[in-house]
């Protein structure tokens, strides 16, 4: 399976026509379905241990979570131009499949406080910051930048896969088993993606350590003397910035929504969660079938308004199967704005910066979702989640404007 694709994948797909990259993806797909059944679960979880102000304390749990993004992964991404990804990646994601099988476990003896909750969100948090720009800038290391996109849609075919699958069975198994073995399954869905870390080799790191002044705080600031001096760089992050803080926050609503609005149980819960990710995979589906071709700045600010007025229609909505569709609808742009932007960013960074450049890349897409969550969290409490949904699209499109008008007033100068 891994040694050979066919003619009509090579053609459609090329990022699978590298052996390493195969053995990346192919692990992924059964530790991403983990990953989701954990995701839903853990909502759920938060629900359950907890009796008032469920909506802030599931913000406060994924704001802990992606808060040492935000802290860390400015010295990540050193970290990441600096060593080997591949050695990275076995060390982070050995340290995730530990804290799921610590959240089993206490969940399995009746042990599990929200404390437990908020300490393991962090130190989950604090693997992830160095994760996600350690597999972001490996891509290009696997493909080349020619299939880089490919590689990119890829991933986030297989993620968004994994999304449409996961939270229906763990919907299922939370009914039908309980939380504790949703955490277990995740833990050993680890296996594959290491032993597929594990396989690669003959892997050409794009920069050396003479790269590098050996302090530390003088590679971050070189870091981000490169991307302010990079106008593309900046347009993009700023675009990234709105979306991450206030119109990528809706996992923390949906599990509020489903309960305090259409009064679903765990099962009607996975699978309205489980249209957004069939969404999701179909706009990965269409982004990885693209031809070859850069990322446009238009395209990301088409998509990035979509969202946002989907995010208000469904603040408006009160039907499960409506919600479901609109949902679905979320994903496909959700998708091609994160593939695009991702691109852009990186088919526009030197080597020699990538880790650092995807670094900041990855604290502004995850990073500052604390901010967001803590914000959206805020609001559900005190007026409800469908006010914060709408809300949250009303201001993202308010501030996306906003960069736009400032933008053309900048290139008519």
């Amino acid at each position: 399976m891994l040694e050979n694709v066919s003619i009509g994948a090579k053609k459609s797909f090329p990022a699978l026509t590298h052996k390493n990259f195969r053995y990346f993806w192919f692990g992924q797909c059964l530790s991403l379905i983990g990953t989701w059944i954990q995701n839903t679960t853990q909502g759920w979880l938060v629900l359950q241990i907890t009796s008032k102000n469920a909506s802030l304390l599931l913000g406060i749990i994924s704001a802990l979570q992606f808060t040492p993004l935000l802290l860390f992964s400015l010295f990540s991404g050193v970290i990441v131009d600096r060593f080997s990804k591949k050695k990275l990646l076995l060390f982070t994601q050995s340290g995730l499949m530990l804290m799921a099988i610590l959240q089993g476990v206490l969940v399995k003896t009746n042990a599990i406080r929200y404390w437990h909750l908020m300490i393991i969100a962090f130190l989950v948090g604090c693997l992830n910051s160095i994760d996600f720009p350690t597999r972001q800038s490996f891509v290009v290391e696997l493909v080349g930048k020619e299939d880089l996109m490919n590689g990119i849609a890829l991933n986030s075919t297989v993620f968004n896969a994994a999304r449409i699958v996961g939270p229906g069975i763990g919907g299922l198994l939370i009914g039908y088993f309980g939380i504790a073995y949703c955490y277990f399954i995740n833990a050993f869905s680890f296996i594959p993606v290491l032993y597929g870390i594990y396989k690669m080799q003959g892997i050409k790191a794009k920069v050396t350590k003479k790269n590098f002044k050996g302090n530390i705080l003088n590679d971050v600031k070189e870091g981000l003397r490169y991307i302010s001096k990079n106008k593309i760089l900046v347009r993009t992050f700023a675009v990234i910035t709105i979306m991450g803080i206030f119109a990528f926050n809706y996992n923390v609503l949906i599990p509020i929504f489903s309960t305090e609005v259409l009064g679903l149980d765990s099962k009607s819960y996975g699978f309205l969660m489980s249209s957004l990710g069939a969404g999701s995979l179909i706009g990965a589906l269409t982004m990885a079938t693209k031809r070859k071709g850069a990322p446009k700045e238009k395209f990301i600010q088409f998509v990035s308004y979509m969202v946002s007025i989907l995010l208000i229609i469904i603040g408006i909505l009160k039907s499960y199967y409506t919600l479901a569709m609109f949902l679905a609808l979320i994903g496909v742009f959700n998708v091609m704005f994160s593939t695009n932007a991702n691109s852009r960013v990186q088919l526009n960074s030197k080597d020699e910066y990538r880790g650092r450049v995807m670094s900041v890349y990855s604290m502004l897409f995850s990073g500052v979702t604390p901010i967001g969550s803590l914000f959206t969290g805020a609001i559900c409490n005190n007026f409800g989640p469908q006010k914060a949904f709408i809300f949250s699209g009303i201001l993202s499109i308010f501030l996306l404007t906003m960069v736009n008008v400032v933008v053309r007033c900048k290139n008519n100068d």
